[in-house]
Parts: structure tokens; sequence; C-alpha cells
């Protein structure tokens, strides 16, 4: 598996993530105690480098993350057979003209009060490493690489795999 830094290699791990609406957020527990991670909504459609997330103020995640702001980033379409897996730093940010900038009225679930919540803080992001899996995601792609395996002995082609590194 080849490191990748190019802008090629950064578009083809945006277009794996742009749709999955949701990433599992792993951050250390207190006391720089062992990884855990849960799902939060995120806008990855613009995704630059960074990452947002809205969260609460007053949240565990945001103790844990100014404690250790190292992240793990988990994305998966099940559909598509594409994996993304990125590690990076997060930083907490109240700004509420960044909130009002990244809100959408699917955020009302968690924030009724909408975007002048003042309990609403930003994570943002910064994507230090990224790691893909673009499998193929036919049933006649899975058929023939369970055929080759049976026949050659050789393990079928797993698709794109690939790692990426941002500046």
């Amino acid at each position: 598996m080849q490191e990748k830094t190019d802008q090629a290699a950064q578009q083809k791990v945006l277009d794996l993530i742009k749709d999955i609406d949701y990433a599992l957020l792993g951050t250390r527990t207190d006391g720089g105690g062992p990884m855990h991670a849960r799902p939060m909504a995120c806008r990855a459609a613009e995704f630059d480098g960074d990452i947002w997330f809205f969260t609460k103020a007053d949240s565990r995640k945001v103790r844990e993350l100014k404690a250790d702001p190292e992240t793990l980033l988990c994305f998966a379409d099940s559909k598509g057979q594409n994996y993304v897996s990125m590690t990076g730093h997060a930083a907490i940010v109240s700004d509420r003209t960044k909130v009002k900038e990244l809100w959408t009225e699917i955020y009302r679930a968690w924030f009724p009060n909408g975007p002048e919540d003042p309990n609403i803080v930003l994570l943002k992001v910064s994507v230090d490493h990224a790691e893909y899996w673009d499998t193929p995601s036919s049933l006649m792609v899975h058929a023939y690489g369970y055929l080759k395996a049976v026949t050659t002995g050789k393990p079928a082609k797993p698709g794109d795999v690939g790692t990426v590194d941002y500046d």
C-alpha cells in the first residue's frame, strides 16, 4: 500500500465519505485511558482536511478532547463496501458565526433551541492521516473473487486500498 499526499488521493477520500452522514468519533477516556467511540453527525461534504461536528459544551467528549485532542474517525458505507479511517486532532471552537454557517435543520434534533443555543460548540477535527478501502460491491464481483480463490488458491483483489497524508 503506497502512501499518497496528492490532491487526487485527497479527493478520493472526500468522494468516499461525502455522502456518509455519520462517523464514529473516537476519543481517549478521562485520564488517558482507552479510546472509545460514539456516532456523530458530520459535515464531511465540504471536507478540506477539516471535519466539523456539533456537540454540547458540557459533554464528556469535550472534556476528553481538552485533555487529549487526538481523535480517530471511522466512516462506513456498507452498501457500497467503502470504508475510511482517519486520525487527527480536535479543537473545540466556540464561534457563533461558524455555527450558523454549518447549521442545518438536522441538528435541531439534538439542539432544539437552534444555532443560538449557548451550549453548542463545534469540534473541528484536523485530519493528519487517512486510510481507505474502496472494494467492489456487486454480487458478480464477489462471486468472481470467490471462484478465483477456490480455483487458484489466491485471494481476490480487495479493490483500491490506500493511505493519504494531509498537510
